[in-house]
């Protein structure tokens, strides 16, 4: 972990605002973490704060390309690196390697930057009131809590630090369950900050926060967060509590919510999971059985998949559609959204209000273009409908394969084993670096 906080690219990543866009900047007024720990100005820790921001953004692109291929939503058939087609799928994951430690390292810069964030904010020489100070811990906490959810369900049972603020003197490194129960308690320690805070910030979001940019929207994002790690411990009555409070929008906009924004002027960055359609060398490829599985007319598919003449094979494996998520590369990538809210609200009411579950379901459905549910009402069939839903929904944006792994599904049946040899990986390892620490 010193090794990876040492590794941090904050001062290359000290990001302002250009418009709608993140830019990359240094500080010369600022060059060291130091001289931001003690006695910041009100621009340094504006600085800052709008810097957090934007380093999330830093290697999202593998993250998802890594945890999707795990969970077979599409594989990297360009050829590029073999790991891509062998380690990943066959295992065992090498913990020195470039596919284990760089989303983990990438994670923990968020979480440091926050860290750091937090302490010029305590130190700062601004002068800030109370409620100023607040509005800074629930927007840093609530990132802090949203990268480390990111690097924990990526590690499993293998673990994550959750104090990670002294480099001479880490927290241990916890389980699966006392991690989210971690994260779980700092985003409410973040909500009760956010809920004494001044209304507005005393910074910049970018526009990729637009409606969500003062501290009474940004604690329903907060709280979305906090429903979605809710789900995951199995606590479906908190889920619905935290919905309650959240931006869930029965019949809203499935794509509302707060998102990574990009650009392509300055020093800002570019949507990497854009890739060009129909082009050599962007054959990132939806699984066949991604396509095959749909019910017929689902707008989704046509929406997602683009069928690339003759497909394309590599290393023993083969496709017919490219991924086709993102139509730019400056579309916006969602922490989270909508969508993703009513199908949490879906799952979370079966076994407690069938019906509402059903009234979720449909909502989703039909804005696919498919007609209302039409299948068995009991607990375990509406649960298969809601992942199957989550299957063509959240394609791509980190969940299927968290989602087979929380409801003890992540086998051969749901997972295809398209070559011999292929596995079944439910963890990345602990990072070598940190059995030194």
């Amino acid at each position: 972990m010193k090794n990876i906080m040492y590794r941090i690219v904050f001062f290359m990543a000290l990001m302002l605002f250009a418009s709608c866009q993140l830019d990359e900047i240094e500080n010369p007024n600022a060059p060291t973490v130091g001289s931001f720990a003690e006695g910041a100005s009100q621009a340094d820790v504006q600085l800052l704060a709008t810097g957090l921001e934007a380093v999330m953004r830093n290697d999202l692109a593998f993250h998802y390309d890594t945890v999707s291929i795990l969970g077979r939503e599409y594989y990297d058939l360009t050829g590029v690196d073999p790991r891509y087609t062998g380690e990943i799928l066959k295992g065992p994951l090498d913990n020195n390697g470039f596919l284990t430690t760089r989303a983990y390292a990438a994670w923990y810069k968020v979480v440091q930057s926050a860290n750091v964030l937090i302490t010029a904010v305590e130190n700062s020489a601004a002068g800030f009131t109370d409620d100023v100070k607040n509005s800074y811990y629930g927007y840093a906490k609530t990132l802090k809590a949203y990268a480390l959810l990111m690097v924990a369900n990526r590690q499993f049972d293998n673990g994550i630090r959750l104090d990670v603020a002294d480099p001479d003197n880490l927290g241990p490194n916890v389980g699966y369950d006392e991690a989210l129960a971690g994260i779980m308690d700092l985003l409410n320690e973040a909500n009760t900050d956010l809920a004494n805070a001044s209304a507005g910030f005393d910074f910049n979001l970018s526009s990729g926060f637009d409606g969500f940019n003062t501290t009474d929207t940004y604690a329903e994002f907060n709280r979305a967060i906090a429903a979605r790690v809710a789900l995951y411990q199995g606590n479906d009555s908190m889920a619905l509590s935290l919905l309650s409070n959240s931006f869930l929008d029965l019949n809203g906009d499935l794509y509302e919510g707060p998102a990574h924004v990009f650009g392509l002027t300055g020093n800002d960055i570019s949507n990497a999971q854009f890739h060009v359609p129909l082009q050599s060398g962007q054959e990132y490829m939806i699984h066949d059985s991604w396509v095959a599985d749909a019910e017929p007319g689902d707008l989704r598919v046509d929406e997602k998949a683009i069928l690339l003449p003759g497909g394309t094979s590599f290393d023993g494996l083969s496709a017919d559609y490219q991924i086709a998520v993102y139509d730019s590369n400056v579309d916006p990538v969602y922490l989270i959204r909508n969508e993703e809210l009513i199908l949490i609200y879906a799952e979370a009411n079966i076994g407690i209000n069938n019906a509402e579950t059903i009234l979720a379901i449909n909502q989703v459905r039909n804005a696919a273009g498919l007609p209302d549910y039409s299948g068995p009402v009991d607990d375990a069939s509406l649960l298969e409908e809601v992942l199957f839903q989550r299957r063509y929904s959240l394609l791509a944006e980190g969940h299927r394969w968290i989602d087979l792994r929380r409801l003890n599904m992540l086998n051969a049946t749901n997972i295809p084993l398209d070559r011999a040899g292929d596995n079944v990986i439910n963890a990345f390892p602990t990072p070598f670096t940190e059995n030194f620490n």
